[in-house]
């Protein structure tokens, strides 16, 4: 049965990459023009230009989105989110997930992308991680926006999960800036984003649910610099802990997906 299914998988594939670039090249106009308008308030512009394209996209390719919240979630308040990485999907996802003044942190090489990197250009902070002053530009950029009252995605596994484990290592980052920043950690899980599209091979997409959960947040009052790494396992604890929870444990048999 696998192997009959198998080209329809890649069917389905093919046409889902044809409508996320038929889409963006719609929008694309849009994103120049709002491109103009600054960081701030042209960023603002792109994002939402980049929720439209989510919203059409994942419509057309019968990807069905929900949002579970184990608490009240004040969209206007500025944050540190911070999110499991597991797929390409996710790009995807982010506009989606969160409907609020945002900028995630991607890596710098995505920008290089024809038509998508200046669209990612002006929706995200770009990092270089081997580069140590452009990480440190990157963290000047990120306080510089939660000051302004725009809130901050990081994936602190800083790359794709591939060992066996509901999460690899996280890197100190994102919990520095929260702390130096006194700004609230608040966890977003990805649950369905490898059972969608796998990062082994972009041929295996298939449409289906794609849930994310907001978990409560985290104060970070009174914690210091010194305090990074037990903000960081606390996290880590709790988002570890619920993606077993609701099954999203998409290691255990990644040949086989559900």
């Amino acid at each position: 049965m696998k192997v009959l299914l198998k080209p329809l998988q890649w069917i389905y594939s093919i046409y889902a990459f044809i409508t996320f670039v038929a889409i963006m090249l719609l929008l694309f106009p849009f994103a120049v023009i709002a491109s103009f308008f600054g960081r701030i308030k042209g960023g603002n512009m792109v994002m939402r230009i980049c929720m439209i394209w989510a919203d059409i996209w994942f419509l057309l390719i019968f990807i069905w989105h929900k949002k579970i919240y184990e608490s009240p979630h004040d969209k206007s308040k500025s944050y540190i989110f911070v999110s499991n990485h597991i797929s390409y999907l996710d790009a995807a996802i982010i506009p989606k997930a969160y409907r609020q003044p945002i900028r995630p942190l991607g890596k710098v090489e995505m920008s290089k992308v024809p038509i998508f990197g200046f669209i990612y250009r002006n929706a995200i902070v770009t990092v270089d991680r081997s580069s140590p002053s452009n990480r440190a530009n990157s963290v000047r950029i990120l306080k510089s926006l939660i000051n302004k009252g725009i809130s901050v995605l990081v994936f602190p596994e800083g790359t794709f999960n591939m060992t066996t484990q509901p999460l690899k290592a996280f890197y100190d980052g994102a919990f520095r800036v929260a702390i130096e920043t006194q700004t609230p950690v608040k966890p977003v899980l990805f649950l369905d984003a490898y059972r969608r599209m796998p990062y082994e091979s972009l041929f295996r997409m298939t449409p289906g649910r794609s849930r994310i959960v907001y978990l409560d947040e985290i104060p970070v009052t009174g914690f210091t610099t010194a305090d990074v790494g037990l903000l960081k396992d606390e996290v880590f604890a709790l988002m570890e802990r619920k993606l077993v929870e609701y099954d999203a444990a998409w290691r255990r048999d990644p040949l086989n997906l559900p």
